[in-house]
């Protein structure tokens, strides 16, 4: 486990998969996911299920420190050689949307990615339409780099899809209390 400051981020269970099949679902919580077709129990059994190669990806539960599984997270598309991976998030209890729950989730998956998974570079996509999002990676201090235009179809229009990412140096500095002493050192 990984213990954030309010969350907690663990292997993701098959106790897990009826939450994740409603949350995937639910038209609120993947409005800004790039899933757009109800998903069956059966498709949502073989992700939560899957086998998966750990050096390219990294799924997790977010646990608040009272047990409650809220949400996952996850760095994929790992790159050993340029030490990135993209970060993906979601927070799907509703009751837990905007009170800090997902920013502490993001400073714990890159406090971790960076310190103990050696990556050089954390990158995200996130829809232009997407303010609480595009507010949280900004305030765990993601940069943006770029926008591909137009590049989303959601909701009968076009969005654009912002490039955001942080590097390990930025993370420290911005977060030393997230960079454990010695961590990351060359």
């Amino acid at each position: 486990m990984i213990r954030g400051e309010r969350v907690v981020l663990r292997a993701i269970e098959s106790g897990d998969l009826e939450r994740c099949h409603q949350w995937m679902n639910d038209p609120e919580v993947k409005r800004f996911l790039s899933m757009r077709f109800p998903i069956s129990m059966v498709q949502e059994k073989q992700w939560v299920e899957g086998e998966r190669d750990p050096n390219k990806e990294l799924h997790l539960a977010i646990e608040a420190l009272e047990g409650e599984h809220i949400g996952n997270c996850g760095l994929m598309n790992r790159d050993t050689i340029s030490r990135h991976a993209e970060l993906g998030i979601v927070i799907g209890n509703k009751e837990y949307w905007s009170k800090g729950y997902g920013t502490d989730a993001m400073l714990t998956l890159c406090g971790f990615g960076f310190t103990q998974m050696n990556l050089h570079r954390i990158c995200l996509r996130v829809l232009d339409v997407n303010a609480r999002g595009i507010r949280c990676y900004e305030k765990c201090g993601f940069q943006h780099e770029g926008r591909l235009r137009e590049a989303e179809f959601k909701h009968g229009a076009y969005h654009d899809m912002l490039l955001m990412s942080i590097l390990a140096d930025e993370f420290r500095e911005q977060w030393p209390e997230r960079w454990p002493t010695g961590a990351g050192e060359q």
